[in-house]
């Protein structure tokens, strides 16, 4: 296994971390974080060295990218420190919301940047990250993106940068939808009077096994639904319920429609 080149973190956060760990896995050569938290100590290891600030990384030292998971409320501080290395890196930004002209104003020097929209399964090298490479990007360069984005579940590259836009409202935001199901779910146990422990058990492992059971097919999720709904049975009542006036399709797609278009604003 190749080495990953000489790598910038900007933010240890849950999905600076996640990232990290992942590269881990396929090999560092040499890695600064910058993170003044005062869990930042947890970052550091072979070959990974943690900083506080963007003053005290070397001066010699020139990463092949720069991966800005810094607090979108926070970029327009912290990122021109930033700007010496845009002569050389591509600046992978996983900030929401920040669109590449805004990012490259809040440097304050023309770069070369690649929009990512990562998700929390990240944690766990199951997650979809969705990117965008500007035109500044060279071939290597997404090449190198492609790998970093990777080392942390599924990516695939979109070409219409707004596109990002629906994509933070579906797989960005989607997991905290799941977990919404879980959570009623296990509610509705505890409704119908199953005890807490059970109710818990029985809805995060309909969750995840069915995810499993997703992955493992190759039929459609419509398809997997029909299978488990026998006609004139307990689901096919329930679903009646869900779908009656369209409520649930209706109001998901309210959701969505709502996600979108607050990333949009936040983009603007």
């Amino acid at each position: 296994m190749t080495a990953l080149p000489s790598l910038l973190l900007v933010g240890g956060g849950r999905m600076g971390g996640a990232m990290l760990a992942g590269w881990r896995e396929r090999g560092l050569s040499q890695a600064i974080v910058v993170d003044p938290s005062a869990e930042s100590a947890r970052l550091a290891g072979p070959n990974v060295t943690v900083v506080a600030d963007a003053a005290s990384i070397p001066a010699s030292f020139a990463p092949e990218a720069v991966v800005l998971a810094v607090k979108p409320q926070s970029a327009a501080e912290a990122l021109p420190a930033y700007a010496r290395f845009a002569g050389g890196a591509v600046f992978i930004s996983i900030m929401a919301g920040k669109t590449v002209q805004a990012v490259t104003e809040m440097l304050g020097a023309p770069a070369a940047i690649v929009r990512a929209m990562p998700n929390t399964p990240a944690a766990v090298r199951k997650g979809i990250t969705v990117a965008y490479a500007a035109a500044a990007v060279t071939p290597a360069q997404k090449a190198l993106a492609d790998t970093l984005l990777g080392a942390t579940g599924d990516i695939a590259w979109v070409e219409d940068e707004a596109l990002l836009d629906p994509v933070t409202a579906i797989s960005g935001g989607g997991p905290a939808y799941v977990f919404l199901l879980t959570e009623l779910m296990e509610q509705a146990g505890l409704d119908q009077g199953l005890p807490p422990a059970l109710a818990r058990q029985m809805a995060r492992q309909t969750v995840i096994g069915s995810a499993a059971l997703l992955a493992a097919s190759d039929e459609d999720a419509s398809q997997l639904r029909i299978a488990v709904t026998s006609p004139k049975g307990t689901t096919e009542r329930a679903l009646a319920v869900l779908r009656a006036d369209d409520a649930w399709p209706k109001t998901f797609h309210e959701a969505i429609q709502a996600a979108t278009d607050r990333s949009r604003e936040l983009s603007a």
